[in-house]
């Protein structure tokens, strides 16, 4: 970092904090001995949705968790649970370094995490994302469930 006193390259840290969505550094130059502030921010990429139909949006966290609270209602699953699983899901997405995702896979991570906290909410959320078309589909569905078991 360069010194905005004397404008020498390097310095050293002295302290770090998170303030809001940025990191705030107090640092001392090397050379003239003077302390300045720098914020830092995270910069992130979008992360766009590719549809069933092959259209594009960009990634709303409010509707996966809208849809988990769907799939977890009248359930015993916790806000605090549907947040970390949101934020797995959210993290898996980041993680794979690509930024364009298909609503299939975020369906598909969202099942395998619903699966592992509520077997009923798994169920509710796979007949709306799978459109079971009937009560056969369904049942080869609880099926599998239950080999699974």
């Amino acid at each position: 970092m360069k010194c905005p006193f004397c404008g020498y390259h390097d310095s050293k840290v002295i302290d770090s904090r998170a303030v809001d969505e940025r990191i705030r550094r107090r640092r001392e130059c090397l050379q003239c001995a003077r302390r300045f502030t720098t914020y830092e921010s995270v910069e992130t990429m979008p992360i766009v949705v590719i549809k069933k139909d092959m259209s594009r949006e960009s990634f709303d966290r409010n509707k996966l968790v809208n849809g988990l609270l769907r799939a977890c209602e009248k359930r015993p699953v916790s806000l605090e649970e549907i947040d970390r699983m949101v934020d797995e899901i959210e993290a898996d997405i980041l993680n794979s370094l690509d930024r364009e995702v298909t609503s299939y896979r975020i369906g598909e991570l969202a099942m395998e995490k619903l699966k592992q906290v509520d077997e009923v909410a798994y169920v509710r959320f796979a007949s709306v994302y799978r459109q079971f078309a009937d009560i056969n589909t369904f049942m080869n569905e609880l099926k599998t469930l239950l080999k699974e078991k």
